[in-house]
């Protein structure tokens, strides 16, 4: 449902070189993972014998015992369902290969051999193994491998499953993917959309993270999901110790990943959206270049295999951790690097148009938070062209809906920032305005904001040509989408340092440039912005001279908007799976009936704004969610 798949990687206990015990093993942790609804379990290279027999495996009695203990896997597999990737060593045409064998609906529907057999430091495998590269074959008979039935089972590097027609799945085992160029990146570019690498690995210092790292980064480079698994600690450590680390990564992210640095037995298991590769490889170009120029060097065979679907569960419960707000990061340390990062990009882009123009910024500054956020950026970027601070020139233009809270923040802040400051009350000009057209000023509707907004700009804009400035935007992207702005008013500007920032991040934005303390004598006023109402303070105060108008009340959370965002553009979710997700995220502070309400109030304002978006300025691209009409987004705005 809804493109997931749910993946185990298994560590069993291990006996060396016994593999009636291994099986016990095997089996026990394939339980548990049909208990979790497993659709694919992934167990360690050479799990069945144990990667340490070393001459052990030249026994006939082994090997023997090796093809007993498939076949015990096979009848389990039957039971529980599901599709398992087993390491074992088998004998095939008079050769000894390491292979992952593939089964599912009691059946070892296909055999991978290892291709790269590591030769080197602690590494003799090829003492014992012959490479996939020997193998003239396609198939082997299953009696070959000790199983009862007669059928020709497909063997070879180049195999994917195609899983109920729904999903494809390919493998490599271990040294495969410590290759510059490894089969599983030739199964990618064949159609495999989930690589799986049954591995021994033993453990040194700061190998943990190397691999990781290995495994994130083929993930991305290959747009697919990757589960890994090692050897656990229960191998012989006559000379090596084995640490059971598991991985699964999903187009570059460590979706879970083992806790403990040595790990004798364990199993983790998460839900990979393919939703989310299926729509990076629709769009990345250079993915379908690669496999077109490079995928005939190693054609792919596609195998069907039928498997009971397992997940999601019945409950529609996920083990994917789904984040309510996808554009911040989590932990504290990364969202502080992550803000001041996007800092120093609008910073820099902010830079070079001055430098071009030869202008000097000038804000309107409102006491909320992009415009702080707008002049923050404005003051960097003077400062570091050797400039004075007073080159930047804020402006507070205060009218009928303007709080003594905010305009007080307001004037504070570029006080203390040192700036130049301007307040140019704009209420006289408005009500002229409304007389000139027939306003009467009474009626609070949408001329009556729309007047305010627009004499904003019309100020900044012929302020700015006064004294050879230019406007630098405030909105954001969360606004943007929504079209949350008033059309040729604070839609406009001559640059924007905020159109690729959405609400959610620009609160930590503030955040982060306080704690990093840039602006050291204006900490005080930045933190009473932080905890100020968002607003467009257009409407007059409330009796009791506070906020009247909160733009959350009328156009919904920006937690959600902004969560409908990400997953609506950055991956095209349809809205089903877009409020499916957004129901997992939010369980038990937004219901169904919320949710779905935001989410009409989104879909409908995102498609009838689009006139607003493709006139927008030039301004700096931060994430991979843009809204700007010369580069990622270009748009009909007539659609229906």
């Amino acid at each position: 449902m809804y493109d997931f798949v749910r993946i185990a990687c298994a560590v069993p206990k291990t006996a060396v070189a016994c593999p009636e015990k291994n099986l016990r093993y095997i089996i026990s942790k394939m339980r548990d993972a049909a208990a979790k609804n497993a659709d694919i379990t992934v167990f360690p290279e050479l799990c069945v014998t144990a990667y340490t027999c070393q001459d052990l495996f030249f026994s006939r009695d082994l090997l023997c015992s090796a093809k007993n203990a498939l076949a015990e896997i096979c009848r389990e597999n039957d039971a529980l369902g599901g599709i398992a990737f087993v390491g074992v060593p088998l004998e095939i045409f008079g050769s000894l290969y390491n292979c992952a064998a593939v089964i599912a609906e009691g059946r070892v529907v296909g055999i991978i051999p290892k291709t790269f057999m590591p030769n080197y430091n602690e590494f003799y495998e090829k003492r014992w193994f012959a490479s996939s590269e020997a193998l003239t074959e396609k198939t082997i008979p299953s009696r070959d491998i000790g199983l009862a039935d007669c059928y020709d089972i497909p063997i070879g590097r180049d195999l994917i499953f195609s899983v109920n027609g729904e999903y494809r799945v390919g493998g490599e085992i271990c040294e495969d993917l410590w290759t510059p160029i490894s089969p599983g990146q030739f199964l990618a570019l064949g159609g495999a959309e989930i690589i799986v690498n049954p591995s021994a690995g033993n453990e040194t210092i700061a190998k943990r993270g190397y691999r990781r790292g290995l495994v994130s980064g083929r993930s991305a480079s290959s747009i697919c999901a990757y589960a890994y698994v090692c050897a656990g600690a229960e191998e012989s450590t006559q000379d090596l110790i084995f640490p059971g680390h598991m991985i699964i990564a999903e187009n570059g992210t460590v979706l879970a990943e083992s806790e403990n640095k040595i790990l004798a037995e364990g199993l983790t298991v998460t839900d990979i959206d393919l939703g989310r590769i299926r729509a990076d490889r629709m769009k990345n170009v250079s993915f379908k270049d690669c496999a077109r120029i490079y995928g005939s060097n190693e054609k792919c065979r596609i195998i069907n295999v039928r498997s009971e679907k397992l997940s999601p569960k019945s409950d529609g419960s996920l083990y994917t951790a789904l984040k309510k707000r996808p554009f911040v990061p989590s932990d504290e340390k990364d969202r502080y690097e992550r803000c001041m990062s996007i800092f120093d990009m609008q910073v820099s882009a902010l830079k070079k148009r001055l430098t071009v123009t030869g202008c000097k910024p000038v804000v309107g500054v409102s006491g909320g938070l992009d415009s702080t956020l707008a002049l923050l950026v404005a003051a960097e970027t003077v400062r570091r062209m050797g400039k004075p601070l007073t080159d930047v020139h804020g402006i507070t233009m205060p009218c009928f809906g303007t709080t003594s809270r905010t305009h007080n923040s307001s004037v504070e802040l570029m006080n203390t920032l040192g700036v130049t400051m301007r307040e140019i009350n704009i209420r006289d000009a408005v009500n002229q305005h409304f007389a000139d057209i027939g306003h009467d000023p009474n009626v609070t509707d949408l001329t009556y904001e729309n007047s305010q907004a627009r004499e904003r700009t019309q100020v900044l804009m012929d302020y700015a040509g006064s004294i050879g400035g230019l406007v630098v935007g405030t909105g954001d992207l969360s606004e943007l989408a929504l079209g949350w702005c008033t059309y040729n008013a604070d839609q406009m500007s001559m640059y924007g340092v905020n159109m690729g920032i959405p609400k959610t991040l620009i609160r930590w934005m503030i955040d982060s440039i306080v704690k990093c303390g840039i602006f050291p004598k204006s900490g005080e006023v930045l933190q009473a912005v932080l905890d100020t109402p968002v607003s467009p303070e257009l409407l007059p105060p409330d009796k009791n001279g506070e906020i009247s108008q909160q733009t959350e009340d009328i156009v919904g959370p920006y937690d959600l908007h902004d969560f409908f965002l990400y997953h609506k553009l950055r991956f095209g979710f349809s809205r089903d799976k877009t409020k499916y997700l957004a129901m997992r995220a939010f369980e038990g502070e937004y219901g169904e009936e919320t949710i779905e309400k935001w989410l009409r109030v989104f879909e409908k304002r995102f498609r009838t704004q689009q006139f607003k978006r493709s006139c927008c300025p030039d301004g700096v691209k931060i994430g991979s969610v843009s809204l700007s009409p010369r580069g990622d987004w270009r748009m009909p705005s007539d659609g229906e």
